[in-house]
């Protein structure tokens, strides 16, 4: 089982998309070019074929970045709801930050809740307005665990 800190969920929000802006900005260049080189000898339509085929692969590598935009906001408004019930559990445990490890990297009913240094875990039972909690006692069956900082 993985555990989360409040550190790794607040550092992890932004993803590294270099490699994907890199590939988007050598379509555009590669349909640029061959536009140009089209244009400079239009019987020669394999500039133009070569063009349309780097405007797909731009429209391809926008739509990606587009969907990996969307989700990227979403777990970003969920790490939001989850990192001030982090600060809520350690404040309500007298514990600090650190100490408090979830399984989950988003705020979700019945995810387990450790306390790391009572050695103690919970299992979070949600209310329908999700402002308030419950936590139940929970025992982990394997209890050999990774925790992501």
């Amino acid at each position: 089982m993985t555990f989360y800190t409040l550190k790794y969920i607040q550092n992890n929000q932004n993803t590294n998309q270099a490699v994907l802006y890199v590939l988007m900005l050598v379509a555009a260049l590669a349909m640029v070019i061959f536009a140009l080189l089209y244009l400079h000898n239009r019987f020669a339509t394999r500039y133009r074929d070569l063009g349309i085929i780097a405007l797909l692969f731009l429209m391809l590598f926008a739509g990606t970045q587009y969907e990996k935009y969307v989700q990227i906001s979403t777990q970003k408004s969920q790490a939001v709801q989850i990192i001030p019930f982090i600060k809520s559990i350690a404040k309500d445990e007298n514990v600090s930050t650190s100490d408090v490890l979830v399984n989950s990297t988003v705020l979700t009913n019945g995810m387990i809740v450790r306390i790391d240094s009572k050695n103690i875990d919970y299992q979070l039972n949600l209310n329908d307005d999700r402002n308030t909690y419950t936590l139940t006692p929970a025992h982990v069956i394997d209890h050999k665990v990774e925790v992501v900082k």
